[in-house]
């Protein structure tokens, strides 16, 4: 072995036999490291691709944003990379940049004569490629050079400044503006190295085996064939995958697959997979606190999530659960119901026992709602408009050829179990290639074969739960518009004229008026470096944001801080006679906002105060009645009183004109709609069909759909 380097071949007569100590193929030569399970893994450089690094994608430079107008020429400045070139923050020297890059196309043109003045999708393809890749054998010259170079093309000259720039400015522009994430060309998205790929359990890569969903893997493990040596090895590690997938199973995501990216989880769904990881824990003595985990689980499903939270309890464990619906509270073995009211007309115990008890407190909202006393009434539907946009043949992930028609003018409802394919036909489909036609965004949209109808709209605005701002600074006032018009009318009290006071003496985002101590925050950051950072009230200006000139000047005996801190039903009384602030305000407090202040940090409001805060600012603005909105689960976080009034708000829009579509479980929101696409039969593999479409009635009449089952006990 020592002479032959690691390969020795033994003759024995007519019989020959070639080992080899390298793991290689002794005839190509081809070697595999030792198969250990860092190989397996795309966090470790052992095993990922060295191409993308793990990632299965790469960010790279895309020509079709480049030039987004294939009908301009480029005399019109086709390429937009380089017509308007990023250059620094404030533009500076973008004039000059423009010109040499105007020069160099002008010599790259003449050299491989390319018209300038004809539409660039009329340009043969290596005229093209020569403009956007360059090449060796192009050279061009600049003003200050004394020889010419190699042209480096528009999409090289982009992907070197990407890499090289030192300025995170132009970094950010050139990735935001001109870059997208392809599959990788080496391992099309396997994320790991061809060596990993080419070993196999049951004839199946690790690649195709994290392709399964939950539901697929499971099957797959369990008719598994072993050898009865294989079987002794594998025995402990087929037990642990078997049951980690049935956790899963039970908590409702057997739809899932195994290779889903974890930013693409719904909340729920994300809280669920930590809720089967506890399951398989099997400890005991335990206090679990879960924030709503029946987010965006359909009502068949929820049986089982409920039955899994039971079965924790058995253990001997505690389970303290915040929810809102109706399923959950009702099999709970002791509720708490807090209120009456939200904001500062709560934070009273209202009542507290079992079921039954809470349906017995005559205060309890809560008790009304599952007492029936009160309730969110069904609507007559309206008759679907004529007009239409119709998606024609999407097949983005599950959707199996779809063909699906969403009448325009009337509030319509996406329904199905969990992972039917909702948020694809919705989010991935329809919403990105309006944004792509209405808005020039860059995303690109879900397969479909076509989408008709995109000109009846002008408009695409999606409606969701993320803050309305990142920072305490942002509030419902500065969002909503109010705030703009509270500051001009401060600057023209008879004081502030006096004083030569503008609005902008009234701004905390700008010097001046603000306590320059928290700089217009009314608290201060203290960082903890390992922990989160900690806010505590400014001692200088005690939380009121401004200065004590500023907070001199008084509009109806209050200063500008006072104002901030008025909850809206009050500023609504007090601004009564100027319509511009009135109407801004009305609105709010129309979709049960009343309670909260008008300066309140946007950090602080919750996610269904958040929804309808930009609900009510849509709501304030004229309408042009061909805007299409969008809303992903909007009842999240929502009691049975607050759907209420997030859906008058919605059939508001509707009555304007406007278009509404909302993805949802939740029946209240169902029964009311005009019209319903029911999506299933069930969820992953088995999905991506359009199992009904037409309004609730006839949805309910669907012998194929679950959610038909359940909307037939309530309407």
């Amino acid at each position: 072995l020592k002479e032959g380097k690691g390969l020795v071949q033994i003759e024995n007569g007519s019989h020959s036999m070639l080992f080899s100590e390298h793991y290689a193929c002794a005839d190509c030569g081809i070697s595999l490291p030792e198969i250990e399970p860092r190989l397996f893994s795309f966090n470790s450089p052992y095993g990922s691709c060295p191409e993308c690094e793990g990632i299965g994608s790469k960010l790279e430079v895309d020509p079709d944003l480049v030039v987004p107008d294939p009908e301009k020429t480029i005399d019109e400045g086709a390429i937009v990379a380089w017509s308007n070139p990023i250059t620094t923050r404030t533009h500076r020297w973008k004039r000059g940049w423009s010109e040499y890059y105007d020069d160099l196309l002008t010599q790259v043109c003449k050299q491989f004569k390319i018209p300038i003045h004809m539409p660039w999708k009329r340009i043969s393809k290596d005229q093209r490629e020569a403009l956007l890749y360059g090449g060796e054998h192009i050279k061009v010259k600049a003003p200050w050079a004394n020889n010419a170079q190699d042209f480096e093309g528009v999409i090289g000259n982009l992907a070197r400044r990407y890499r090289e720039t030192e300025s995170e400015f132009v970094k950010e522009e050139v990735m935001n503006l001109y870059m997208r994430r392809h599959i990788c060309p080496k391992c099309v998205g396997a994320r790991l190295k061809p060596e990993a790929l080419a070993v196999t359990v049951g004839k199946k890569s690790i690649r195709a085996i994290t392709e399964f969903s939950v539901k697929t893997a499971k099957n797959f493990f369990e008719t598994l064939e072993f050898t009865p040596k294989e079987k002794i090895i594998a025995k402990q590690i087929l037990k642990e995958i078997q049951s980690r997938l049935n956790f899963l199973s039970n908590v409702g995501l057997d739809y899932l697959t195994l290779e889903r990216e974890s930013q693409t989880l719904a909340g729920g769904e994300a809280q669920r997979i930590h809720l089967a990881t506890q399951i398989g824990s099997g400890l005991t003595g335990v206090l679990y606190v879960l924030d709503e985990p029946s987010i965006g689980l359909h009502q068949r499903d929820n049986t089982r999530l409920l039955d899994t939270l039971f079965s924790l309890r058995d253990l001997g464990n505690t389970l303290v659960v915040v929810e809102h619906d109706e399923e959950t509270i009702r099999r709970a073995d002791w509720v708490v119901d807090l209120g009456p009211g939200a904001g500062e007309h709560g934070g009273y115990v209202v009542a507290q026992g079992t079921p039954d008890k809470i349906m017995a407190e005559k205060k309890s909202l809560t008790g009304q709602y599952l007492t029936g006393k009160l309730a969110v009434d069904p609507r007559p539907p309206r008759a679907p408009s004529k007009n239409f946009i119709e998606i024609l043949g999407a097949s983005q992930f599950n959707l199996k050829n779809v063909d699906v028609k969403i009448p325009l003018g009337v509030f319509v409802c996406i329904t199905g179990v969990s992972g039917s394919g909702k948020s694809t036909l919705i989010q991935e489909i329809l919403y990105k290639s309006l944004a792509q036609k209405l808005h020039q965004s860059k995303d690109l949209p879900g397969k479909a074969r076509a989408i008709k109808g995109i000109e009846q709209l002008d408009k695409v605005i999606v409606v969701d739960q993320s803050p309305i701002g990142r920072t305490p600074r942002s509030n419902p006032a500065t969002y909503a518009g109010a705030w703009a018009p509270i500051r001009e009318i401060f600057s023209l009290v008879q004081e502030s004229k006096r004083k030569g006071y503008q609005p902008g003496r009234f701004s905390f985002n700008v010097k001046g008026g603000r306590c320059e101590n928290c700089q217009g925050d009314g608290t201060l950051k203290i960082s903890m470096q390992f922990l989160s950072d900690v806010y505590v009230k400014c001692e200088v200006c005690h939380g009121k944001r401004f200065n004590e000139e500023t907070l001199q000047i008084r509009f109806k005996g209050k200063n500008i801080a006072e104002v901030l801190d008025l909850p809206v039903s009050e500023a609504l009384q007090f601004f009564e006679s100027i319509p511009s602030i009135r109407r801004v305000l009305e609105t709010l407090d129309q979709v049960g906002l009343g309670y909260i202040k008008l300066g309140q940090p946007a950090t602080t409001l919750s996610g269904g105060e958040a929804q309808r805060v930009k609900l009510a600012t849509e709501l304030s603005r004229r309408a042009t009645g061909r805007t299409m909105y969008l809303l992903d689960e909007p009842t999240t976080g929502l009691h049975f009183a607050d759907v209420k009034k997030l859906l008058d708000v919605l059939h508001k829009l509707v009555e304007a004109g406007n278009s509404v579509v909302v993805i949802e479980h939740n029946l209240d929101v169902i029964k009311t709609s005009d019209w319903i696409a029911d999506m299933g039969p069930e969820g992953g593999d088995q999905g991506g069909e359009l199992v009904a479409e037409g309004p609730p009635k006839m949805i309910a009449a669907a012998p194929r759909s679950h959610t038909g089952r359940f909307l037939k006990k309530v309407l």
